[in-house]
């Protein structure tokens, strides 16, 4: 499944959120596939998407940012997987 993590840095942790990040924080647990990461330009936050099977890996990924970030996770689907249902749903 893929999975959709928008985030938002808490109010000032941007420098400790970096110093993480530097640190190599930003690596993603074992079972959990990077496939994308986007930065707000303001340093506000950004979104990251993800492909893994398993919900405890992604949980442990996001206990690892909490006390920094405000995380919001979503399984997300392509258009094409999207389209069938809406034709099959909204189809006149």
């Amino acid at each position: 499944m893929k999975f959709m993590t928008t985030w938002a840095l808490l109010p000032g942790s941007v420098k400790s959120a970096a110093q993480q990040f530097l640190a190599g924080g930003g690596g993603e647990p074992e079972g959990v596939k990077l496939l994308g990461r986007w930065h707000n330009v303001d340093c506000s936050g950004g979104f990251t998407l993800y492909e893994s099977n398993s919900p405890a890996a992604m949980h442990l990924g996001a206990a690892k940012w909490a006390e920094l970030i405000e995380l919001t996770t979503v399984a997300v689907i392509e258009d094409g997987e999207a389209g069938p249902n809406l034709t099959a749903v909204f189809k006149s």
